[in-house]
């Protein structure tokens, strides 16, 4: 699959028709996928994170999730045919699986959201597209357990709506565990969405770019540091690709 390299990340250059008929085909062949997506905060942790860079960039396929992503892989004459949303890729997949008879685990969330997501999806589909359920409240050295318990629930698609960079590194280190699942996806606070705890954005505001602020006015005391600053460094590490790398 074709790839570029911008700001020490990976990014497949896919539609998310592209994507979504690469999930299909390995669902079909029995085979996996480790897929995550990118957007300027994380590119941004990944510039000093390593652990995270190397999850990331170990894995098998790699959207661009940020509007940003997409216009700095223009910036930097690397262009990306478009954005492909993480949330917009699970609710694609979650029709995926029950046209096609497919099993989802969903992991991740406090107790209350991702029952709300498995009983949201089950009246909108049908309940056996669940493979099984748990909440994102771990200790580490539980991490193992969950991971055999997921990949022997008989799931062919795995949700993870925990945050970075846990979500990315638990995919990572325990892909093999995971050998049974043929896509495992961190989601982050797509749960969220689907349960109705937060909204999300009009489409005018997510095809401009602002899906962000839209967020952070809805949560402004716990994503002012996220979005502001983090938004800030994005800015200056693709000026400095940009201008600076060169010299």
């Amino acid at each position: 699959m074709d790839k570029i390299n911008i700001l020490n990340t990976s990014i497949h250059n896919l539609t998310m028709e592209d994507t979504l008929e690469a999930v299909e085909m390995t669902i079909t062949s029995k085979e996996q996928i480790h897929h995550v997506v990118v957007n300027a905060g994380k590119i941004v942790a990944m510039q000093t994170d390593l652990q995270l860079r190397q999850s990331v960039n170990e894995s098998d396929l790699i959207n661009a999730d940020g509007q940003a992503v997409v216009w700095a892989s223009n910036f930097l004459n690397k262009p990306l045919k478009e954005r492909v949303a993480g949330i917009d890729l699970m609710v694609n997949l979650v029709d995926l699986a029950y046209r096609k008879k497919h099993k989802i685990f969903f992991f991740g969330a406090k107790e209350e959201v991702v029952k709300k997501v498995v009983e949201t999806y089950s009246e909108q589909y049908a309940p056996e597209i669940i493979a099984g359920y748990r909440n994102g409240y771990f200790k580490k050295e539980e991490e193992k357990d969950i991971a055999k318990q997921i990949s022997e629930s008989g799931a062919n698609i795995l949700f993870v709506a925990i945050s970075s960079p846990t979500k990315e590194n638990f995919l990572y280190e325990n892909k093999q565990l995971l050998r049974n699942v043929n896509f495992i996806m961190g989601v982050g606070g797509s749960f969220d969405v689907v349960a109705g705890k937060v909204k999300r954005a009009p489409i005018w505001m997510q095809q401009s770019g602002l899906e962000w602020f839209f967020r952070f006015i809805q949560e402004p005391k716990r994503m002012w540091k996220r979005y502001l600053i983090g938004n800030s460094k994005f800015i200056a590490i693709v000026l400095k690709e940009k201008f600076f790398k060169r010299m």
